[in-house]
């Protein structure tokens, strides 16, 4: 790994940290607390601002992508070389269980902790809402489309310098006001990955899913938008903008 792509992957591995710690933190500590829980609102907005503040801390390093599927998708868009998809899914991972592993700690120090769906990702008996695998199938597909879709539009060189982050971060809040009912609200590989280890079992069985939609629905807008809106992309990291880590 080049000096560059180790700097680079480490920004996504602190980036897909503090997106875990904050968003899956705000659920596991906040979000039903007696009195002053913030509810689901809460957390779509925890995770917003997680990768709103991200995509302008990292955004000119690495690109800010903190997840999987979005990189896959920038890949199929050939707006990102694909000999370092792999790089960046590694330090994704990882940086989402090293969250989940200080949330865990943070949370498992309170008397009577009990670990639960730890913030993980499910259907099934494992959906806050009950619904079933296809339903959890049919949102992560749409919203992760949806997702890549305007990361690949705020981006593209057309669009209003310095804003993309704002557009992105904003998007993930409206993501997750759909689909947490649903299944906890996914749309990112290693978000899932990580606390789904700490939950259990249960939550590891389905974990499949979590993997599987998103990179299909990432896939599927990488391939689509340049071949509907064409190829028009900005060659310097812009500050806001997730460009590709390709410097």
């Amino acid at each position: 790994m080049t000096m560059a792509l180790s700097r680079r992957a480490t920004a996504e591995f602190i980036g897909t940290f503090w997106l875990v710690f904050g968003g899956c933190g705000s659920a596991v500590l906040a979000a039903g607390f007696p009195q002053l829980g913030i509810g689901f609102a809460g957390v779509a907005l925890a995770f917003g601002l997680t990768l709103l503040t991200m995509a302008y801390t990292i955004g000119p390093i690495s690109g800010c992508h903190i997840n999987p599927a979005v990189t896959f998708g920038l890949c199929l868009a050939k707006r990102f070389p694909a000999r370092d998809v792999i790089p960046y899914a590694i330090a994704q991972v990882l940086g989402a269980i090293a969250a989940a592993a200080v949330l865990y700690a943070v949370a498992s120090g309170k008397p009577g902790f009990v670990t639960g769906q730890f913030a993980s990702n499910g259907y099934g008996p494992l959906s806050p809402g009950g619904y079933p695998l296809a339903s959890a199938l049919i949102v992560e597909v749409v919203c992760t489309f949806g997702f890549l879709l305007v990361i690949l539009g705020a981006t593209d060189r057309r669009a209003p310098v310095g804003f993309a982050g704002l557009a992105i971060g904003l998007v993930l809040t409206l993501i997750h006001l759909i689909s947490i009912p649903i299944d906890n609200t996914s749309v990112n590989p290693a978000r899932s990955t990580g606390p789904a280890i700490f939950a259990g079992p249960a939550e590891l069985s389905q974990l499949w899913l979590f993997w599987i939609a998103p990179l299909v629905g990432g896939g599927l807008a990488g391939l689509l938008y340049p071949a509907l809106f064409g190829e028009v992309v900005s060659e310097e990291p812009i500050v806001g903008k997730a460009v590709p880590g390709t410097k």
